[in-house]
């Protein structure tokens, strides 16, 4: 399958990331992945969640390290650019949030199996294909000149405001158990930030980081990631914006899911 980059197993990797997208936004219409408010004690092991969460997004860190180290242009200034923005990602999804995860003590069962696989899975095909794709640089398009490319300064922007989101929103979310006792409440209304617009901010600003990290590089791999975060995270805000809604009486009333003043 070279409709692509040319090259085989990059383009058939590519073909099957697309078709695991559209398999998540097909089955997210009708269930949510079993983890954190959602997880089922009924569906196989469970886990630790800052196991979990850092079994599931580890691939990502060392996928990407091999592909992108062994292939022929490591170290030219765009490519490596492109590493930078991915590691500051990865840093925190894959390392910091794991590990900074305020669990109930004695709760050791919140993070089901199924979606550490699952996660694996996606996380190696998103570091394969963002790896082999920067080093290798197939459709030559990451000479130095691409760093002040409209489309790349704009993609920046866009991922830099999307994950200021994610981590502030995640931060607050965080702090609603206390470090000394995090306990004593399971779960309370967060406020304060974006929360005072969406329920699931962090979300959003995943999403809108994903979006601009598919401008800034400008390929296929980054909309492959975009589609599966969307297909994962869009009905989960919807879930969870209900689940609030259920669960609190004092939910704020005009807040809305994921988009602020729409849905």
């Amino acid at each position: 399958m070279q409709w692509y980059t040319g090259n085989t197993t990059y383009d058939t990797v590519l073909t099957i990331g697309f078709a695991f997208a559209a398999f998540v936004m097909i089955g997210g219409m009708f269930a949510q992945s079993p983890y954190g408010r959602f997880t089922s004690t009924k569906i196989g092991l469970n886990l630790n969640p800052k196991l979990g969460w850092w079994l599931m997004e580890l691939p990502a860190t060392v996928v990407f390290a091999v592909f992108y180290l062994t292939g022929p242009d490591p170290f030219s200034p765009t490519p490596l650019v492109l590493a930078a923005i991915w590691v500051l990602h990865y840093a925190n999804r894959g390392w910091f949030f794991p590990l900074s995860i305020r669990q109930v003590p004695g709760k050791t069962s919140s993070f089901n199996f199924s979606v550490v696989a699952a996660g694996v899975f996606v996380t190696a095909l998103h570091g394969y294909l963002n790896g082999a794709f920067f080093s290798h640089d197939y459709l030559n398009q990451y000479s130095t000149a691409w760093l002040t490319d409209p489309r790349f300064l704009l993609g920046l922007v866009v991922y830099l405001c999307g994950f200021a989101l994610l981590v502030h929103s995640e931060s607050i979310v965080r702090n609603l158990r206390d470090k000394n006792d995090p306990g004593a409440a399971e779960y309370r209304i967060p406020r304060g930030g974006a929360f005072r617009l969406v329920s699931s901010p962090a979300y959003l600003g995943e999403l809108i980081a994903w979006a601009g990290f598919a401008l800034l590089t400008w390929s296929l791999a980054g909309v492959v990631i975009l589609l599966i975060t969307a297909g994962n995270l869009v009905p989960r805000a919807f879930a969870t914006h209900r689940w609030y809604r259920e669960k609190f009486a004092d939910y704020p009333t005009d807040r809305k899911a994921l988009i602020p003043g729409l849905i």
